[in-house]
């Protein structure tokens, strides 16, 4: 979900009941479960851009019963199949008839800001009170597994993170830079689940950036301009996973996939250089100090809603390696950074380039 308000229950609830495509009917878990039969499946922000393509994804595969796309607002493509449903995960009170309803197994929670910035209570609310509430409904609900939507972002963007972000690397987070703030306070949470609740099993998916053909977020926002922006001593390439990989990751982590916490991104990693190189665009490098100083009258004179804390996510990305993943996920991303990043080209012909 990408939430950027919300809307009256009854509203939202009237507008998506009528997209259903299949009954809603309350299922007894247990016989289903006795007789062995397959999976049903809620997917939280189901109606965004991600939630999409992994409903879709869901929905082609046999051993998957049922797809419930759990939104607030309206899907601008309804999927065949796939059962829309009202879902706000900021009130905590309709989750666990929303699951009970639907004889929900397992969900994958993808419900996020995704251009956060503008609004940080709001953030808080949907990425940290919502998971909270998401983790909550399914241990009352009796659910078997839980998939997340996590970040790269959580690791946090120092100065001192290795070269290659691997899953056994701490969660750190940065205070100052309230997305990755959320993430690292979701996976903290989902920790302490891990230990309370056993019984609920997890993915976690640490996810790079997300390439797909209708992307456009601040990443992609910096390869609008006349140049390509780079702070002065800082490499910080790029990780980027195609979206349909994603969704195939996601897909068979809510069916016969391991548990587990994975890094999800493609092969190889690509430096600012190179896409510049790919845009036939100049280098622009500035030094930190002046990008901050730009960033902070920027915002002052409301022509930004990004701070200073911008530098650190330009300066130090966190690279993943996807090893774990591969091995012992048993998942291999179709398309490598560079692949992702080609389609991505492919996909907006407007994104000046050079052949």
């Amino acid at each position: 979900m990408s939430r950027t308000g919300h809307t009256g229950a009854a509203r939202a609830a009237a507008a998506l009941s009528s997209l259903s495509t299949q009954p809603i009917t309350v299922v007894d878990r247990a016989t289903r479960e006795s007789a062995n039969e397959r999976v049903r499946v809620l997917v939280t922000g189901g109606a965004g851009f991600l939630g999409s393509h992994v409903a879709a994804a869901l929905v082609a595969r046999p051993d998957v019963e049922l797809v419930v796309a759990g939104d607030v607002r309206r899907p601008e493509h309804p999927i065949e199949g796939v059962v829309y449903d009202e879902c706000d995960v900021t009130r905590a009170a309709g989750l666990v008839p929303l699951l009970e309803r639907h004889g929900i197994d397992v969900v994958v929670h993808l419900a996020a800001i995704v251009n956060p910035g503008r609004d940080h209570e709001l953030e808080y609310r949907v990425d940290v009170d919502g998971s909270r509430h998401v983790l909550e409904a399914c241990v009352e609900a009796g659910v078997r597994r839980i998939v997340v939507s996590s970040s790269g972002a959580a690791y946090g963007y120092h100065p001192d993170s290795p070269e290659w972000l691997r899953e056994s690397d701490p969660v750190r987070g940065n205070d100052e830079f309230a997305y990755s703030k959320h993430k690292r306070l979701v996976e903290q949470l989902l920790a302490a689940y891990r230990v309370a609740h056993p019984e609920l099993e997890q993915v976690v998916f640490r996810i790079g950036t997300i390439l797909g053909p209708t992307v456009q977020n601040q990443i992609t926002a910096l390869w609008n301009g006349r140049a390509v922006l780079a702070v002065r001593g800082s490499v910080s390439p790029f990780v980027f996973v195609w979206v349909d990989d994603v969704a195939g990751a996601m897909a068979r982590a809510a069916t016969d996939g391991p548990s587990g916490v994975y890094n999800v991104a493609g092969d190889g990693r690509v430096t600012v250089p190179e896409i510049a190189r790919r845009l036939g665009k100049p280098v622009v490098t500035v030094s930190a100090g002046l990008l901050g100083f730009a960033l902070r009258i920027g915002r002052m004179l409301r022509l930004t809603v990004h701070g200073p804390e911008q530098v650190g996510f330009l300066r130090y990305r966190p690279v993943l390696a996807n090893d774990a993943l591969k091995r012992d996920f048993g998942y291999t991303p179709a398309k490598t950074s560079a692949e992702a990043f080609e389609a991505y080209l492919d996909t907006h012909p407007g994104v000046a380039r050079r052949s």
